[in-house]
């Protein structure tokens, strides 16, 4: 038997948290071991006890461990992760709360992850859920559902920004082929817990947004492959409350890009980064503004966020 546990982190979002848990009880286990850990970052007590009362019903030992403040997607997948990796799980799935899985995704992740022995982190093939694709009257109906999010993803070291393969495309089978792939996506990270063990879990500095970049990178820096296992898919409810341009994207894409990019870019995509800073100073939004101090100010985790 393989064992795996699969972290989950809510706040605020009992509703979405519920109808994961509930895609998870579908999913094939034959051969598997499987085991639940659901970290509440800090909600409001009738969510706590929205997730307390749906518990048990299940037929995957769930546990849910409740956060006194909000420690970020680093802090509490990493209380998660530890959690797991206590539990002596050979593979960690950290997943969104907001997703809706396949009922073959742990099957079609553990062949990718058994085939390829030096696979430390992976990512499925992830798809819009119905209704939550960017264009949503580009498509026929028999389309939804079938509509890629992420098909593994590039990192444009020029400019450093991440980017999803496949975005918006309908699924033709143009993207089933396992392959490596410059990031995984914190929307579900299947994780070997002898390469995290080794790398060491999400930087803390991050709180939110390029975590999984970060993460990537250190596997590929230690010698382990980030791949993409079309294998397995589910579904993404993508988040349309911090898009480009939201206080929460300016600050800490801002912050974090510079922390990401001084570390990983060539000289001169970092002299870039370090000019484009400084114009965001003189004319950026108030949070880009506060984003660029803040990291030359040393001044990391949720840094000056305070909303």
């Amino acid at each position: 038997m393989v064992k795996v546990s699969i972290v989950i982190l809510n706040w605020n979002r009992e509703k979405d948290t519920i109808e994961c848990l509930e895609s998870i009880e579908k999913l094939d286990t034959k051969s598997l071991k499987v085991n639940v850990i659901v970290v509440d970052n800090g909600s409001k007590k009738a969510t706590v006890k929205a997730i307390k009362d749906y518990m048990g019903k299940g037929k995957f030992p769930t546990t849910l461990f409740v956060m006194s403040k909000n420690l970020g997607f680093t802090g509490g997948n990493n209380f998660g992760i530890n959690k797991a990796m206590k539990s002596r799980s050979k593979y960690i799935m950290v997943l969104n709360n907001d997703t809706l899985v396949d009922k073959n995704l742990l099957q079609g992740l553990i062949k990718t992850a058994e085939k390829y022995k030096k696979a430390g982190i992976m990512s499925p093939k992830i798809y819009f859920a119905k209704g939550f694709e960017f264009h949503k009257d580009r498509y026929k109906k028999s389309d939804l559902g079938k509509v890629i999010w992420y098909a593994g993803g590039d990192i444009d070291w020029d400019n450093v920004y991440g980017s999803n393969h496949g975005v918006d495309e309908v699924d033709k089978g143009q993207f089933d082929k396992e392959s490596d792939t410059d990031f995984a996506t914190g929307a579900c990270s299947f994780i070997r817990t002898k390469a995290i063990r080794e790398v060491g879990l999400y930087s803390d500095k991050y709180y939110m947004y390029m975590e999984d970049d970060d993460l990537s990178m250190r596997m590929k820096d230690a010698g382990w492959r980030v791949m993409y296992a079309p294998k397995g898919y589910l579904w993404h409810k993508v988040a349309q409350s911090t898009k480009i341009g939201s206080n929460q994207n300016d600050y800490f894409l801002t912050r974090n890009r510079l922390m990401f990019g001084l570390k990983y870019a060539s000289f001169r995509a970092k002299l870039a980064l370090v000019r484009e800073s400084i114009k965001l100073v003189i004319s950026g939004r108030d949070w880009q503004k506060k984003g660029v101090k803040d990291y030359y100010g040393r001044k990391f985790g949720k840094g000056s966020w305070n909303e």
